[in-house]
């Protein structure tokens, strides 16, 4: 599979191998699961004793004196019998259904844990609406697959075996014969017609996936909508999506319709067969009414379950088929792993060591060329340059998002490859440039950063990130929701939330990406006040756009194409009149004719 993309459901061959990673599942209530076993076999064997109880009912009234000797002992049985069938039915729906949640529990959560797993790249590339219906309709396919593989496709194989038993040794072979061949024809076409619509099936997933993930997008981004006036064109786009969808679905009806024809034409072909049979042999004494009654019951009893078999079997391979796409997402194996001796990191000063540091995205592009720094533990270093010099990338390296191509990173003489990567990010606090906060509450939202916090801890955090007096403006204070990626505030007010999540998450190496990059210059000061207040003795990392932020820098480093060609503290890097001065002369000019 390539990595970051989902599987094609065109190529994609279902697979009985999801039984398989099933199983382990299944196994964590055997006790129960055999319970539910045997009561099934009970009930299969009351229903096939149901139409013995109907021939001798139907045989005890066939005579002169019948309605005098009516039999009541056999019509008690004839309801006991049915009603044990149905209650021991009713038990084991009961014993499995436990089973069947608990299964679905477990599977959800592995995925779930799975998919945090997985590297950046696969998430960057993911669509999150295809990704979230993969995961319902897998393990919606579990609970579906196991109900019916046990409460009716089993069930009805084993009551075929033993009604074919007792046609076998009570009467004609031919009945068996009928039977057997009947049931035969009607599998075989329900496979082959089966497996024809399943493509159809599976174009009718991706267009849904398709329309669904085209309308979570499209509903994230509804600032950008707006922006642009695009509602018409998102319209247009998810119509035509729906429209493919639309065809997958007509397709897939038709298929359908071709196959019930055929199993409906199976069924009263061999139901008319076997009762024109069975009417012989009574009209030439070898079977009773009664027999002919019993011939009737078990053919209508068989054909029932039988005719649903057909939707049972097709749903089972869709089930399978969605099973499967959520069993390959386990599959896809991380990129970055820890070590299997992985050790925790442990910081007692906190400096970091850029050591022949090369990375690139793809390999005709590199993006950092043979790095070699020192961020000296407890110091505030920055990391300046153009756009694309490589500044943001060495944020994704320090935590661990990607490995680089060749060289290492170093913290506290510990290479960062051989280290957990939750002890790693354990120590190293963000704020990123472009802040996304849940859907939740301020609050929520700010004790993110510990979720073991109390309440004290939280308001000091609010405090050193300068959001006291914002929070006590709102209506419902800390209890205000964001909205969707925090929509509702201002960018300089998810800064501030993401400096106070920092602050409560209480790390040892602070990393800011572009934190004031898109701010104004009110909203500037607010970040900086707090970044500087968190930055006392802690080692901090700064990718700077505003050089004017950065000027009290204990080093700063100037990126160029992926390299260092220059670093200092402010003022020396401006007497040397190179690059770092060129930057500063060119933002000045800038920053005064905006003033102007």
């Amino acid at each position: 599979m390539r990595k970051g993309h989902f599987p094609d459901h065109h190529s994609q061959t279902v697979s009985w191998q999801s039984l398989k990673d099933l199983l382990p599942y299944l196994m964590e209530y055997r006790t129960r699961v055999g319970l539910a076993l045997s009561c099934l076999v009970f009930a299969k064997l009351a229903n096939v004793a149901t139409p013995f109880v109907l021939k001798h009912i139907v045989d005890a009234l066939d005579g002169k004196n019948a309605i005098i000797g009516v039999p009541l002992a056999l019509l008690v049985a004839y309801g006991a019998v049915r009603l044990g069938s149905v209650l021991i039915g009713e038990i084991r729906d009961t014993l499995f259904g436990r089973v069947t949640e608990r299964a679905m529990r477990r599977v959800g959560i592995n995925v779930f844990n799975h998919l945090h797993k997985l590297e950046l790249d696969f998430h960057l590339n993911r669509k999150t609406g295809g990704l979230a219906r993969d995961i319902e309709r897998g393990t919606s396919g579990i609970s579906f697959l196991l109900r019916f593989m046990v409460f009716n496709i089993v069930p009805t194989f084993l009551e075929i075996g033993l009604v074919f038993g007792l046609f076998l040794i009570n009467y004609h072979w031919w009945f068996a014969a009928i039977l057997l061949i009947s049931i035969a024809i009607y599998i075989a076409w329900s496979v082959v017609a089966t497996e024809w619509r399943t493509r159809f099936i599976r174009a009718a997933n991706e267009a849904d996936s398709k329309s669904n993930s085209a309308a979570i997008d499209s509903l994230l981004n509804y600032e950008t909508v707006k922006y642009f006036n695009n509602e018409a064109f998102e319209a247009q786009r998810y119509d035509s999506d729906l429209a493919d969808w639309e065809e997958a679905r007509r397709k897939n009806r038709l298929t359908l319709f071709a196959l019930n024809g055929g199993q409906a034409i199976i069924i009263s072909a061999s139901m008319t067969a076997m009762m024109i049979l069975a009417a012989y042999e009574v009209a030439d004494g070898a079977m009773t009414l009664g027999d002919f009654v019993l011939v009737n019951a078990f053919m209508m009893q068989i054909f029932m379950p039988l005719n649903f078999l057909g939707f049972v079997y097709r749903e089972m391979k869709g089930s399978l088929a969605n099973i499967e796409n959520m069993f390959a997402l386990m599959r896809q194996q991380p990129s970055i792993i820890d070590d299997v001796n992985a050790s925790d990191l442990v910081i007692a000063k906190g400096e970091i060591v850029f050591e022949n540091l090369s990375f690139s995205y793809h390999p005709d592009r590199p993006i950092l060329k043979n790095l070699n720094c020192v961020i000296p533990a407890g110091k505030k270093v920055a990391f300046v340059g153009n756009s694309g010099a490589g500044k943001s990338t060495i944020m994704k390296l320090l935590y661990r998002f990607y490995d680089p191509t060749n060289g290492s990173i170093f913290i506290d003489q510990q290479n960062i490859k051989t280290v957990s990567q939750s002890s790693l990010r354990k120590q190293i606090g963000i704020v990123p440039q472009d802040t996304v906060l849940f859907n939740e509450t301020l609050w929520q939202n700010i004790r993110y950063g510990d979720v073991n916090a109390s309440d004290e801890q939280i308001w000091q955090a609010i405090e050193y990130a300068y959001l006291k007096e914002f929070i006590e403006q709102l209506p419902d204070k800390e209890k205000t929701t964001v909205g969707e990626r925090g929509l509702k505030l201002s960018g300089g007010e998810k800064q501030r939330v993401a400096i106070a999540r920092t602050i409560l998450k209480n790390p040892s190496i602070l990393l800011f990406d572009e934190a004031t990059s898109s701010l104004d210059s009110h909203s500037e000061t607010f970040i900086l006040k707090a970044i500087d207040s968190i930055s006392q003795n802690h080692t901090s990392v700064v990718i700077a756009h505003r050089l004017s932020t950065i000027t009290n820098a204990d080093i700063i480093f100037v990126l160029q194409q992926g390299e260092i060609v220059e670093q200092g503290a402010h003022n020396d890097l401006l007497n040397k009149r190179g690059t770092y001065f060129h930057l500063w002369q060119a933002q000045q000019r800038e920053e005064q004719v905006e003033s102007a």
